[in-house]
């Protein structure tokens, strides 16, 4: 779709929902399973998509994005007549002879924006919650994984008519060109300054909107940490995706006494999943463009390397790193890493750690391993943040009985799973009332009415 098509576009989805097709939750049902269909059969190009953009293996774009979006096409499909009945509420006596009720409604036209990271999950994860809330889509994928964008904008056209689901592609001037427009909802996932600029179109025409954005989760490693695992699921979790993830570990705090053993360890773990030379390796994902190498790689000019640190721009590879630093002012520790380098930080003491992190902005996850119960009571206490993994690392995202969300600056509202349809439909009230009588409280005159109305309302 051109710009120039968006108006029209955009009318003819309003025209759609108003006709009310998108209320029948046959009609729900029925496109969710096309969207199903449309996935299964294409799965092999969107694994050479994902190849191409970010030299993805099938394992990591089946495990981080195809797969769980078939989940959870199942579960909406499982649980969606449930979610959009009508709940009956308890009355006061105050409203004797009405009756209360909850009606889940669909916003009406919404507007989904999508990252490059994972191009394919993290556009059709909300869509899977705007479809079964009954809405109209407009979905705006990435334009540096224009592989995988131009295949979905593909997808979409031969699965869904125009007027009810559409695609439109491009950079600044499309996502400008798209925020002018009105919408019901907005759910933008990325980066912090493209975040508020969605934050700030909405509010102008006052629409309801998910950010889910970043954040430098940190991750605190302390002494009864069980290292050999903890090695093991830093570096699965920090390399999933190459470290281009929202949720990835950011920098790693780690008790001095017990830093250089775990550095040594998440070495030896480094060589056993991806090989001597991870360059090698077909598991490992490169960054997904000249730009990015530029920002990451130059994390290192001013670094003390532990292990790694060699980069191929040709190849957009940075090979997985460990920095040690004693100054978090560093360019490094500024803005969220997104990609192969972990910064180590050594402390001594988790209570002056935890009190320096209370004035830091709240991140989207927060990774504690310890074996020590109090201490992970502690930080999760003292540390807020959208989510929290106790010695593992990303798995949280995968259970869609979890809501996923982030927490001020790392973003608002949440979805996955029933927080989904939650999030792209209102609760809205109703209250009908008998016309057989009435009460004679609630007219006026009120002379001599008010003890009664306190009785009443007690």
């Amino acid at each position: 779709m051109q710009i120039e098509n968006i108006k029209s576009i955009l009318q003819s989805q309003r025209d759609f929902f108003n006709s009310g097709v998108t209320r029948n939750i046959s009609f729900r049902r029925e496109a969710l399973k096309k969207l199903k269909e449309a996935i299964i059969k294409n799965e092999d190009k969107i694994f050479e998509a994902l190849k191409k953009d970010l030299r993805k293996s099938k394992f990591e774009s089946y495990a981080g994005e195809i797969g769980p979006v078939l989940k959870e096409i199942e579960t909406h499909l499982r649980h969606l007549k449930k979610w959009t009945k009508t709940k009956r509420k308890p009355s006061p006596l105050v409203l004797f002879p009405a009756k209360s009720f909850i009606r889940q409604e669909p916003y009406g036209l919404t507007l989904i924006m999508a990252p490059w990271n994972y191009p394919f999950g993290l556009l059709f994860t909300p869509l899977i919650g705007a479809i079964s809330a009954g809405n109209c889509v407009v979905l705006k994928p990435a334009d540096y994984s224009s592989a995988t964008s131009g295949l979905i904008e593909k997808m979409i056209a031969e699965t869904f008519p125009d007027n009810y689901i559409c695609v439109f592609q491009g950079g600044r001037d499309m996502n400008k060109a798209l925020l002018e427009q009105g919408y019901d909802y907005i759910f933008f996932t990325g980066g912090r300054f493209l975040g508020e600029i969605v934050a700030n179109a909405a509010v102008k025409d006052l629409t309801p909107c998910t950010l889910e954005l970043g954040g430098k989760n940190p991750c605190i490693v302390d002494e009864s940490a069980n290292l050999k695992r903890t090695a093991r699921r830093v570096v699965q979790g920090k390399l999933f995706n190459l470290g281009q993830t929202c949720i990835t570990i950011d920098h790693l705090y780690v008790h001095k006494n017990i830093k250089n053993e775990l550095v040594d360890l998440i070495g030896e773990e480094i060589c056993r999943q991806f090989g001597r030379d991870p360059k090698k390796s077909p598991d490992l994902v490169r960054m997904i463009n000249d730009k990015a190498f530029d920002r990451v790689s130059g994390y290192l000019n001013d670094a003390k390397i532990l292990l790694g640190g060699k980069t191929d721009k040709e190849d957009k590879y940075i090979e997985p790193t460990l920095i040690e630093l004693s100054d978090e002012s560093l360019p490094v520790m500024q803005e969220e890493i997104f990609g192969p380098i972990l910064p180590v930080i050594s402390f001594n003491d988790l209570d002056k750690l935890l009190l320096k992190q209370l004035g830091k902005e709240k991140p989207l996850t927060l990774y504690i391993f310890s074996s020590n119960k109090k201490n992970i009571d502690k930080v999760l206490t003292t540390i807020d943040s959208g989510g929290a993994c106790v010695n593992e690392t990303l798995i949280h995202f995968i259970n869609e009985k979890l809501p996923f969300g982030g927490v001020g600056n790392s973003g608002m509202g949440a979805y996955h799973g029933k927080f989904s349809f939650d999030t792209f439909s209102r609760k809205r009230s109703v209250v009908t009332s008998s016309t057989l009588f009435d009460i004679p409280i609630k007219f006026a005159p009120y002379k001599n009415k008010l003890g009664i109305l306190k009785k009443v309302l007690k």
